[in-house]
């Protein structure tokens, strides 16, 4: 369809032709709009513009004849042009066009040129829409398909957040009481066999003196005296962690004769523990964080 046809079906109205038909009608051959003028008809164009030219030749010489000296004031000169081309447009404005040549003949051949290079720029204009046409298409499929897309995770999330608050809703108070209750005796199952092992590792590794090693030290000649009241390694490292958890403000712990020497010697030289700056006979469990 040519930019013509398109033209006389938007003035009358008439819907335009779909996409298809637009793309797989072929484009039509170009109309032969050149008229070639007769003798006489380019005479009398020559003629016409001989004394047009003429015409022009005399106006110029007025207007140089009409110029003012150029000793007049630079300011002066330029208000009298400005003046003089205001008056100039108002008569343009007011003037009537004219046709160079009233020739029939010429007219028509003008009037074919015209036409031929409307209808150059038409198709000009045609071919520059279908063309902004197909880039507006792949951008709106294009859109389309990113619209798909987030429409898609839109489901899925309305879909998951459906699912969460119906698990929501299934879980009561009760249940998650239970739960942290379970997770907390968990716990202290672990800390009682931790517990139970440090002392089985401390009781086999680190036993309570007896009459036995009394007695091979008296051998030595060593004078030993045994308390019966010693408390064992184990539970002089419980003492100590509770006091550090019971007071943390006051950790310390009170040394007396139930403390084995040895075993506090021994907390005391590998950093386990460490001795009150200030009273020797006090002993805390050592930060270890």
């Amino acid at each position: 369809m040519s930019s013509n046809e398109v033209t006389l079906q938007q003035e009358n109205g008439q819907p335009l032709d779909t996409e298809s038909e637009v793309q797989d009608t072929p484009a039509p051959p170009a109309i032969p709009f050149y008229i070639e003028c007769s003798e006489a008809a380019k005479a009398e164009l020559f003629n016409e513009c001989e004394e047009q030219f003429a015409q022009l030749q005399m106006l110029q010489n007025e207007i140089i004849l009409a110029e003012p000296d150029s000793d007049e004031n630079p300011q002066e000169q330029s208000v009298n042009r400005l003046t003089a081309v205001a008056a100039e447009l108002k008569q343009w404005q007011t003037r009537q066009p004219e046709l160079l040549s009233t020739n029939p003949e010429v007219l028509l051949v003008v009037g074919a040129e015209e036409l031929q290079k409307l209808n150059s720029q038409l198709e000009l204009v045609l071919s520059c829409s279908q063309a902004k046409r197909d880039t507006l298409r792949e951008t709106l499929k294009s859109e389309q398909k990113w619209l798909e897309e987030k429409k898609e995770v839109l489901r899925a999330g309305t879909e998951h957040v459906v699912k969460q608050r119906l698990e929501n809703e299934r879980l009561s108070e009760h249940s998650v009481l239970q739960d942290t209750k379970k997770k907390i005796q968990t716990m202290k199952d672990y800390q009682d066999r931790l517990m139970e092992t440090l002392a089985d590792v401390l009781e086999e590794h680190f036993p309570l003196p007896t009459q036995e090693t009394n007695a091979d030290k008296k051998k030595k000649n060593i004078p030993q005296e045994l308390n019966e009241n010693l408390i064992s390694l184990n539970e002089i490292l419980e003492l100590l962690m509770n006091k550090t958890l019971e007071t943390p403000h006051d950790p310390y712990l009170s040394i007396d004769e139930t403390f084995w020497p040895p075993y506090t010697e021994m907390l005391l030289r590998y950093g386990i523990a460490q001795r009150h700056p200030e009273d020797c006979f006090k002993i805390r469990l050592e930060t270890f964080y």
